[in-house]
């Protein structure tokens, strides 16, 4: 069976401003230090899923960035443009449309562009026992990751340990139920139990499956989107999808289908994952200096501690700080404590209330 590879690059990555920006979010950027993070994404899974059967789905703003980025090997017919976001059912739903018009039947994975994964063998090997068991068995399979401290920044999987089904030197498990993301005395509890593992946000089905699910789960979104499929591949596919798009409901695949379906299975992975969404999380990416900071640019330190600073072209000269984010570009300047990095979304979303588009 053919295997169809789908990347979800839609996001504007709003935790790492002032380096993302709409017009260049993260999946763009090069932040973990190989190549962009989309390319990156590409390059992990292209030994499994061919590139020209890798579907990449964006947004008509970030369209001409991606063109622009994206790696040769992938065909410029194989971009999907949303006209408007409508989180990650719509997404999915599109894409597994195209792939049926290609070749009815196939093995789909799906990928968000933005995460950094060490250990891409192992990353491969648990890739290929999802395609099995996903081809051979049916299931909606979800790759879980084995959680190494009590987040509370993740969505949670508990699976049952004694339901499982092997697959080409793994194991997948029955999902009990997806977790929203736990305060710290939950996530203390769930990490001590071995019973849980964290959401990457990774999936393989087959699209008959997935479709069938989204007409069950998501009838409205399914008949909407069912709309497209005459158009696709034509000359006036694009016409459609503008037209169709902006009246899809606005869900993601979690809640719509995974939290609901019944056929959902996890296969626990340690490779080496990070979703990489905030500043505070490149601690898991860069190995600090013998001071605890992550650099990277023109740096001056005086005692400074356990802090992250950036620079992307002036120097920066940092004083006596501790536990501090320090990021300079040529337009902005940001400042913060490491704890509050997930607020830095807040003043994404302020400059959009003050106007600063050109911020944005």
């Amino acid at each position: 069976m053919d295997r169809y590879g789908v990347i979800m690059a839609g996001g504007g990555g709003t935790r790492f401003w002032p380096l993302s920006r709409i017009s260049t979010p993260k999946q763009f950027l090069n932040i973990t230090g190989d190549d962009s993070m989309i390319n990156d994404t590409i390059k992990r899974i292209k030994d499994i899923i061919p590139p020209e059967k890798i579907l990449i789905v964006t947004n008509k703003a970030q369209e001409k960035i991606l063109n622009k980025v994206v790696i040769d090997d992938i065909p410029r017919e194989n971009i999907l443009i949303e006209p408007v976001g409508r989180n990650t059912a719509a997404c999915i739903a599109y894409a597994a449309f195209v792939i049926k018009k290609r070749c009815g039947d196939a093995v789909m994975g799906v990928f968000p562009s933005d995460h950094y994964i060490k250990n891409t063998g192992e990353f491969q090997r648990i890739l290929r026992a999802a395609c099995s068991v996903a081809e051979n068995k049916g299931k909606l399979v979800t790759m879980g990751i084995t959680p190494t401290f009590p987040s509370t920044g993740y969505g949670y999987i508990k699976f049952d340990r004694d339901k499982s089904i092997p697959a080409e030197e793994k194991s997948a498990f029955e999902v009990v139920e997806f977790v929203e993301k736990p305060d710290v005395p939950k996530a203390k509890a769930y990490l001590d139990s071995g019973n849980y593992l964290w959401n990457s946000g990774m999936f393989v089905w087959k699209t008959s499956v997935i479709l069938s699910n989204f007409e069950r789960f998501l009838p409205r979104l399914y008949r909407k989107i069912s709309e497209i499929e005459p158009y696709i591949g034509t000359a006036q596919e694009r016409e459609a999808v503008e037209n169709i798009y902006p009246t899809l409901q606005d869900i993601s695949i979690d809640y719509g289908i995974m939290e609901r379906a019944e056929e959902v299975v996890v296969i626990p992975g340690d490779f080496g994952w990070n979703d990489v969404g905030s500043w505070d999380s490149l601690g898991s990416v860069f190995p600090p200096d013998e001071n605890g900071n992550i650099t990277k640019g023109d740096f001056v330190d005086i005692e400074t501690r356990n802090s992250i600073i950036y620079s992307n072209g002036r120097l920066v000269a940092a004083v006596g700080l501790e536990d501090m984010i320090v990021v300079e570009t040529s337009d902005a300047l940001l400042v913060c404590p490491k704890k509050k990095a997930q607020d830095v979304k807040k003043v994404v979303e302020q400059l959009k209330k003050m106007g600063r588009e050109e911020l944005l």
